[in-house]
Protein backbone atom coordinates (compact mmCIF):
# COMPACT_ATOMS: atom_id res chain seq x y z
CA UNK A 1 0.00 0.00 0.00
CA UNK A 2 1.34 3.43 -0.93
CA UNK A 3 1.89 5.69 2.06
CA UNK A 4 0.30 9.14 2.09
CA UNK A 5 2.65 12.08 1.63
CA UNK A 6 2.79 14.84 4.23
CA UNK A 7 0.84 17.07 1.83
CA UNK A 8 -1.90 14.48 1.39
CA UNK A 9 -2.27 14.00 5.15
CA UNK A 10 -2.43 17.76 5.64
CA UNK A 11 -4.97 18.15 2.87
CA UNK A 12 -7.20 15.47 4.36
CA UNK A 13 -6.98 17.04 7.82
CA UNK A 14 -8.08 20.37 6.38
CA UNK A 15 -10.87 18.74 4.39
CA UNK A 16 -12.10 16.97 7.51
CA UNK A 17 -12.14 20.26 9.38
CA UNK A 18 -14.06 22.03 6.64
CA UNK A 19 -16.50 19.22 6.00
CA UNK A 20 -17.20 19.26 9.72
CA UNK A 21 -18.12 22.92 9.45
CA UNK A 22 -21.42 22.51 7.62
CA UNK A 23 -24.19 24.58 9.16
CA UNK A 24 -25.85 21.55 10.74
CA UNK A 25 -22.70 20.37 12.51
CA UNK A 26 -21.72 23.92 13.39
CA UNK A 27 -25.02 24.44 15.20
CA UNK A 28 -24.62 21.10 16.99
CA UNK A 29 -21.14 22.12 18.13
CA UNK A 30 -22.43 25.50 19.25
CA UNK A 31 -25.15 23.80 21.30
CA UNK A 32 -22.62 21.50 22.96
CA UNK A 33 -20.30 24.38 23.83
CA UNK A 34 -23.10 26.72 24.85
CA UNK A 35 -22.66 26.13 28.57
CA UNK A 36 -18.91 26.68 28.36
CA UNK A 37 -19.38 29.83 26.34
CA UNK A 38 -21.89 31.21 28.79
CA UNK A 39 -19.58 30.44 31.68
CA UNK A 40 -16.49 31.93 30.06
CA UNK A 41 -14.93 34.99 31.73
CA UNK A 42 -16.52 38.30 30.80
CA UNK A 43 -14.68 39.93 27.93
CA UNK A 44 -12.08 42.41 29.17
CA UNK A 45 -13.18 42.84 32.77
CA UNK A 46 -11.77 46.34 32.73
CA UNK A 47 -12.58 47.33 29.16
CA UNK A 48 -9.94 50.01 28.90
CA UNK A 49 -7.19 48.35 30.91
CA UNK A 50 -5.53 47.34 27.65
CA UNK A 51 -5.69 50.74 25.98
CA UNK A 52 -3.06 51.13 23.32
CA UNK A 53 -2.71 49.95 19.75
CA UNK A 54 -2.23 46.85 17.69
CA UNK A 55 -0.63 46.54 14.25
CA UNK A 56 -2.26 43.92 12.03
CA UNK A 57 -1.15 42.68 8.61
CA UNK A 58 -4.15 40.80 7.25
CA UNK A 59 -6.10 40.04 4.08
CA UNK A 60 -7.61 43.23 2.75
CA UNK A 61 -11.28 42.52 3.49
CA UNK A 62 -11.11 40.49 6.71
CA UNK A 63 -11.51 43.31 9.24
CA UNK A 64 -14.51 45.42 8.17
CA UNK A 65 -14.93 48.84 9.75
CA UNK A 66 -17.85 47.84 12.01
CA UNK A 67 -15.72 45.03 13.50
CA UNK A 68 -12.77 47.35 14.12
CA UNK A 69 -15.03 50.01 15.66
CA UNK A 70 -16.70 47.47 17.96
CA UNK A 71 -13.30 46.22 19.10
CA UNK A 72 -11.97 49.71 19.77
CA UNK A 73 -15.17 50.76 21.56
CA UNK A 74 -14.94 47.70 23.82
CA UNK A 75 -11.22 47.89 24.59
CA UNK A 76 -9.87 51.34 23.77
CA UNK A 77 -7.27 49.71 21.53
CA UNK A 78 -6.59 51.36 18.17
CA UNK A 79 -6.22 48.99 15.23
CA UNK A 80 -3.59 49.87 12.63
CA UNK A 81 -4.71 47.64 9.77
CA UNK A 82 -2.55 46.96 6.72
CA UNK A 83 -4.38 44.97 4.05
CA UNK A 84 -2.62 42.42 1.84
CA UNK A 85 -3.68 40.20 -1.05
CA UNK A 86 -1.33 37.21 -1.00
CA UNK A 87 0.72 34.97 1.26
CA UNK A 88 3.82 36.07 -0.62
CA UNK A 89 3.24 39.65 0.55
CA UNK A 90 3.10 38.53 4.17
CA UNK A 91 6.23 36.43 3.92
CA UNK A 92 8.18 39.08 2.02
CA UNK A 93 7.26 41.84 4.50
CA UNK A 94 8.27 39.70 7.44
CA UNK A 95 11.54 38.64 5.81
CA UNK A 96 12.37 42.25 4.95
CA UNK A 97 11.83 43.42 8.53
CA UNK A 98 13.03 40.25 10.30
CA UNK A 99 9.63 39.85 11.89
CA UNK A 100 9.30 43.44 13.08
CA UNK A 101 6.54 46.01 12.63
CA UNK A 102 3.38 43.93 13.14
CA UNK A 103 1.68 42.21 16.05
CA UNK A 104 -0.52 39.85 14.03
CA UNK A 105 -0.06 38.48 10.52
CA UNK A 106 -2.40 36.08 8.70
CA UNK A 107 -0.79 33.13 6.89
CA UNK A 108 -2.90 30.45 5.22
CA UNK A 109 -2.92 27.00 6.78
CA UNK A 110 -0.89 25.18 4.08
CA UNK A 111 2.10 27.57 4.27
CA UNK A 112 3.69 26.14 7.43
CA UNK A 113 6.60 24.52 5.59
CA UNK A 114 7.56 27.92 4.17
CA UNK A 115 7.35 29.70 7.55
CA UNK A 116 9.09 27.21 9.83
CA UNK A 117 12.67 27.68 8.53
CA UNK A 118 12.31 31.48 8.62
CA UNK A 119 11.97 31.55 12.43
CA UNK A 120 9.95 34.76 12.21
CA UNK A 121 6.96 33.66 14.32
CA UNK A 122 6.53 32.91 18.02
CA UNK A 123 4.13 30.46 19.70
CA UNK A 124 0.86 31.49 21.31
CA UNK A 125 0.10 31.04 25.01
CA UNK A 126 -3.26 29.25 25.00
CA UNK A 127 -3.67 30.13 28.68
CA UNK A 128 -4.16 33.77 27.69
CA UNK A 129 -7.13 33.05 25.41
CA UNK A 130 -10.00 32.26 27.82
CA UNK A 131 -12.59 31.54 25.12
CA UNK A 132 -10.54 29.24 22.90
CA UNK A 133 -13.29 26.61 23.27
CA UNK A 134 -15.35 28.76 20.90
CA UNK A 135 -13.03 27.79 18.01
CA UNK A 136 -13.60 24.85 15.70
CA UNK A 137 -11.43 22.13 17.29
CA UNK A 138 -10.47 20.46 14.00
CA UNK A 139 -9.11 23.78 12.75
CA UNK A 140 -7.25 24.38 16.01
CA UNK A 141 -5.61 20.99 15.53
CA UNK A 142 -4.02 22.26 12.29
CA UNK A 143 -2.06 24.76 14.39
CA UNK A 144 -1.24 22.22 17.08
CA UNK A 145 0.25 19.79 14.56
CA UNK A 146 1.40 21.55 11.40
CA UNK A 147 2.42 24.86 13.03
CA UNK A 148 3.95 23.48 16.24
CA UNK A 149 7.49 24.50 15.34
CA UNK A 150 10.24 22.77 17.36
CA UNK A 151 7.60 21.47 19.75
CA UNK A 152 7.16 24.95 21.26
CA UNK A 153 3.42 25.14 20.67
CA UNK A 154 1.10 26.44 17.99
CA UNK A 155 2.39 29.37 15.92
CA UNK A 156 -0.96 29.71 14.10
CA UNK A 157 -4.61 30.10 15.12
CA UNK A 158 -7.57 29.68 12.73
CA UNK A 159 -9.56 32.79 11.85
CA UNK A 160 -11.50 32.66 8.59
CA UNK A 161 -12.08 29.86 6.12
CA UNK A 162 -13.29 29.91 2.59
CA UNK A 163 -12.89 28.60 -0.91
CA UNK A 164 -11.89 29.60 -4.39
CA UNK A 165 -14.32 28.57 -7.10
CA UNK A 166 -16.40 30.23 -9.82
CA UNK A 167 -18.05 33.65 -9.54
CA UNK A 168 -20.15 35.17 -12.30
CA UNK A 169 -22.64 37.81 -13.37
CA UNK A 170 -26.04 36.13 -13.34
CA UNK A 171 -27.35 38.63 -15.90
CA UNK A 172 -24.53 37.92 -18.36
CA UNK A 173 -23.58 34.27 -17.90
CA UNK A 174 -25.22 30.93 -17.13
CA UNK A 175 -23.25 27.70 -16.60
CA UNK A 176 -24.13 25.51 -19.61
CA UNK A 177 -24.83 22.42 -17.48
CA UNK A 178 -26.26 24.26 -14.51
CA UNK A 179 -23.12 23.52 -12.47
CA UNK A 180 -20.05 25.68 -13.11
CA UNK A 181 -16.61 24.38 -14.06
CA UNK A 182 -13.10 25.78 -13.93
CA UNK A 183 -13.23 25.27 -17.68
CA UNK A 184 -15.54 28.32 -17.96
CA UNK A 185 -12.50 30.56 -17.51
CA UNK A 186 -10.92 29.00 -20.60
CA UNK A 187 -14.05 28.49 -22.73
CA UNK A 188 -13.79 30.34 -26.10
CA UNK A 189 -17.38 31.48 -25.55
CA UNK A 190 -16.09 33.68 -22.71
CA UNK A 191 -13.01 35.02 -24.49
CA UNK A 192 -11.89 38.38 -23.14
CA UNK A 193 -14.39 38.27 -20.28
CA UNK A 194 -12.75 36.12 -17.59
CA UNK A 195 -10.38 36.62 -14.67
CA UNK A 196 -8.38 34.77 -12.07
CA UNK A 197 -5.33 34.84 -9.85
CA UNK A 198 -2.51 33.41 -11.99
CA UNK A 199 -1.17 30.57 -9.87
CA UNK A 200 -4.52 29.36 -8.60
CA UNK A 201 -6.32 29.62 -11.93
CA UNK A 202 -3.56 27.42 -13.31
CA UNK A 203 -4.39 24.87 -10.62
CA UNK A 204 -8.05 25.19 -11.60
CA UNK A 205 -7.09 24.59 -15.21
CA UNK A 206 -5.25 21.44 -14.16
CA UNK A 207 -8.30 20.13 -12.29
CA UNK A 208 -10.40 20.86 -15.37
CA UNK A 209 -7.92 18.91 -17.50
CA UNK A 210 -8.13 16.00 -15.06
CA UNK A 211 -11.91 15.99 -15.43
CA UNK A 212 -11.64 16.20 -19.20
CA UNK A 213 -9.29 13.21 -19.30
CA UNK A 214 -6.31 15.21 -20.56
CA UNK A 215 -4.42 14.71 -17.30
CA UNK A 216 -4.45 11.56 -15.20
CA UNK A 217 -6.78 11.73 -12.19
CA UNK A 218 -4.94 13.08 -9.17
CA UNK A 219 -2.20 14.75 -11.22
CA UNK A 220 -2.45 18.16 -9.55
CA UNK A 221 -2.10 16.59 -6.12
CA UNK A 222 0.72 14.35 -7.30
CA UNK A 223 2.62 17.48 -8.34
CA UNK A 224 3.21 18.24 -4.65
CA UNK A 225 5.23 15.05 -4.16
CA UNK A 226 8.47 16.13 -5.85
CA UNK A 227 9.85 18.53 -8.44
CA UNK A 228 10.34 15.57 -10.79
CA UNK A 229 6.66 14.73 -10.52
CA UNK A 230 5.56 18.35 -10.76
CA UNK A 231 7.33 19.55 -13.88
CA UNK A 232 5.71 17.37 -16.59
CA UNK A 233 2.28 18.09 -15.11
CA UNK A 234 2.79 21.84 -14.91
CA UNK A 235 4.43 21.89 -18.35
CA UNK A 236 1.14 20.66 -19.77
CA UNK A 237 -0.99 22.97 -17.63
CA UNK A 238 1.12 26.01 -18.52
CA UNK A 239 0.91 25.29 -22.24
CA UNK A 240 -2.88 24.96 -21.96
CA UNK A 241 -3.12 28.32 -20.17
CA UNK A 242 -0.76 30.16 -22.50
CA UNK A 243 -2.65 28.87 -25.55
CA UNK A 244 -5.85 30.37 -24.09
CA UNK A 245 -4.46 33.49 -22.49
CA UNK A 246 -6.58 35.70 -24.74
CA UNK A 247 -9.55 34.56 -22.70
CA UNK A 248 -8.29 36.46 -19.67
CA UNK A 249 -9.55 40.01 -19.23
CA UNK A 250 -7.47 40.62 -16.11
CA UNK A 251 -5.56 39.04 -13.27
CA UNK A 252 -6.61 39.84 -9.72
CA UNK A 253 -4.63 39.83 -6.49
CA UNK A 254 -7.12 41.08 -3.89
CA UNK A 255 -10.79 41.32 -3.04
CA UNK A 256 -11.42 44.82 -4.39
CA UNK A 257 -10.01 43.89 -7.81
CA UNK A 258 -12.44 40.99 -8.04
CA UNK A 259 -15.42 43.15 -7.11
CA UNK A 260 -14.51 45.94 -9.49
CA UNK A 261 -13.90 43.50 -12.34
CA UNK A 262 -17.36 41.97 -12.03
CA UNK A 263 -19.09 45.32 -11.66
CA UNK A 264 -17.12 47.68 -13.90
CA UNK A 265 -14.48 45.92 -16.00
CA UNK A 266 -16.56 43.71 -18.29
CA UNK A 267 -15.76 40.41 -16.57
CA UNK A 268 -18.65 37.97 -16.75
CA UNK A 269 -17.13 34.87 -15.14
CA UNK A 270 -13.98 34.18 -13.17
CA UNK A 271 -12.19 32.01 -10.67
CA UNK A 272 -12.63 33.97 -7.44
CA UNK A 273 -12.56 33.75 -3.68
CA UNK A 274 -15.97 33.22 -2.13
CA UNK A 275 -16.00 36.42 -0.09
CA UNK A 276 -16.05 39.16 -2.75
CA UNK A 277 -18.90 37.83 -4.94
CA UNK A 278 -20.95 36.68 -1.96
CA UNK A 279 -20.55 40.06 -0.26
CA UNK A 280 -21.79 41.69 -3.47
CA UNK A 281 -24.64 39.18 -3.68
CA UNK A 282 -25.66 40.14 -0.15
CA UNK A 283 -25.72 43.78 -1.26
CA UNK A 284 -28.09 42.92 -4.12
CA UNK A 285 -25.66 42.98 -7.03
CA UNK A 286 -26.28 40.54 -9.95
CA UNK A 287 -23.42 38.29 -8.89
CA UNK A 288 -23.21 34.74 -7.55
CA UNK A 289 -20.64 32.13 -6.62
CA UNK A 290 -20.66 28.34 -6.60
CA UNK A 291 -18.40 25.36 -6.13
CA UNK A 292 -17.57 23.81 -9.53
CA UNK A 293 -17.96 20.17 -10.42
CA UNK A 294 -14.19 19.69 -10.00
CA UNK A 295 -14.40 20.82 -6.35
CA UNK A 296 -13.85 24.20 -4.69
CA UNK A 297 -10.29 24.98 -3.55
CA UNK A 298 -10.45 25.23 0.26
CA UNK A 299 -8.27 27.05 2.77
CA UNK A 300 -8.17 28.38 6.34
CA UNK A 301 -6.52 31.72 6.98
CA UNK A 302 -5.13 32.17 10.45
CA UNK A 303 -3.43 34.55 12.82
CA UNK A 304 0.23 34.35 13.80
CA UNK A 305 2.43 36.45 16.10
CA UNK A 306 5.74 37.68 14.65
CA UNK A 307 8.88 37.50 16.77
CA UNK A 308 9.00 41.31 16.83
CA UNK A 309 5.46 41.84 18.10
CA UNK A 310 5.42 44.79 20.51
CA UNK A 311 1.85 44.92 21.80
CA UNK A 312 1.46 41.45 23.27
CA UNK A 313 -1.33 42.29 25.73
CA UNK A 314 -3.31 43.87 22.89
CA UNK A 315 -2.80 40.73 20.79
CA UNK A 316 -4.48 38.51 23.36
CA UNK A 317 -7.25 41.04 23.87
CA UNK A 318 -7.84 41.03 20.12
CA UNK A 319 -7.90 37.22 19.98
CA UNK A 320 -10.44 37.04 22.80
CA UNK A 321 -12.67 39.53 20.97
CA UNK A 322 -12.24 37.85 17.56
CA UNK A 323 -13.29 34.51 19.06
CA UNK A 324 -16.64 35.78 20.31
CA UNK A 325 -19.50 34.49 18.11
CA UNK A 326 -21.31 37.83 17.88
CA UNK A 327 -18.56 40.06 16.39
CA UNK A 328 -17.26 37.15 14.30
CA UNK A 329 -20.72 36.52 12.89
CA UNK A 330 -21.59 40.16 12.25
CA UNK A 331 -18.36 40.54 10.27
CA UNK A 332 -19.48 37.76 7.90
CA UNK A 333 -22.11 40.00 6.34
CA UNK A 334 -19.35 42.41 5.30
CA UNK A 335 -16.53 40.13 4.14
CA UNK A 336 -18.63 37.20 2.84
CA UNK A 337 -16.35 34.41 4.10
CA UNK A 338 -16.88 31.88 6.91
CA UNK A 339 -15.72 32.08 10.51
CA UNK A 340 -13.75 29.51 12.47
CA UNK A 341 -15.82 30.50 15.51
CA UNK A 342 -18.54 28.07 16.54
CA UNK A 343 -21.97 29.69 16.48
CA UNK A 344 -20.81 32.74 14.52
CA UNK A 345 -23.28 32.00 11.71
CA UNK A 346 -26.20 32.57 14.10
CA UNK A 347 -25.14 36.21 14.27
CA UNK A 348 -24.85 36.66 10.50
CA UNK A 349 -27.83 37.81 8.44
CA UNK A 350 -30.28 35.49 6.71
CA UNK A 351 -28.52 36.16 3.40
CA UNK A 352 -25.40 34.37 4.66
CA UNK A 353 -27.28 31.13 5.25
CA UNK A 354 -28.92 31.38 1.81
CA UNK A 355 -25.65 32.23 0.09
CA UNK A 356 -23.83 29.35 1.81
CA UNK A 357 -26.46 26.81 0.75
CA UNK A 358 -26.41 28.06 -2.84
CA UNK A 359 -22.61 28.17 -3.02
CA UNK A 360 -22.23 24.58 -1.80
CA UNK A 361 -25.23 22.62 -3.07
CA UNK A 362 -25.59 18.85 -2.88
CA UNK A 363 -22.34 17.13 -1.96
CA UNK A 364 -20.13 20.16 -2.68
CA UNK A 365 -18.77 20.22 0.89
CA UNK A 366 -17.73 16.58 0.51
CA UNK A 367 -16.01 17.45 -2.77
CA UNK A 368 -13.76 20.25 -1.51
CA UNK A 369 -10.16 20.35 -2.79
CA UNK A 370 -8.09 21.62 0.18
CA UNK A 371 -4.77 23.15 -0.78
CA UNK A 372 -2.02 20.69 0.27
CA UNK A 373 0.95 21.80 2.37
CA UNK A 374 3.36 23.70 0.13
CA UNK A 375 7.09 23.01 0.46
CA UNK A 376 9.48 25.83 -0.37
CA UNK A 377 10.61 24.07 -3.57
CA UNK A 378 7.01 23.75 -4.76
CA UNK A 379 6.30 27.46 -4.28
CA UNK A 380 9.47 28.39 -6.17
CA UNK A 381 8.76 26.11 -9.14
CA UNK A 382 5.13 27.20 -9.28
CA UNK A 383 6.25 30.83 -9.42
CA UNK A 384 8.46 29.91 -12.38
CA UNK A 385 5.47 28.49 -14.29
CA UNK A 386 3.22 31.33 -13.15
CA UNK A 387 5.65 33.87 -14.59
CA UNK A 388 5.84 31.97 -17.90
CA UNK A 389 2.07 32.21 -18.19
CA UNK A 390 1.72 35.85 -17.12
CA UNK A 391 4.59 37.02 -19.34
CA UNK A 392 3.62 35.00 -22.40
Amino acid sequence: MKKDTTSQKSSRATQKALRGFTRRQLLKSAAVTGIAVAAAPAFVRDAFSSSGEINILMWSDYLPEPFIKAFTDATGITVNYTGIGSNEEIINKMKATQGQGFDIVSPTNMRSLQWEPLELLQPFDYGRIPNLENVNPAMLKVGDTEWNFDGKGSHWLPHIWGTEAIGWRIDLYTPPEGVPSYGAVWDPANAGKTMGRPHSMMLGAGLYLEGAGELAPGSMRKAYESEEAMRPIWDQVTKFCIDRKENIKLFWNDADTQKNALLNEGVTVGQTWDGPPLAMKTEGEPVTYQAPKEGALAWVDGMSMPVGAQNVDAIYTFLEFAYQPKPAGEAIDHHGYNSAVLGADKHAGDSYKKNFAEAYPGDALNNLWPWPKEPVWYAEVRTEYRNKFVNA
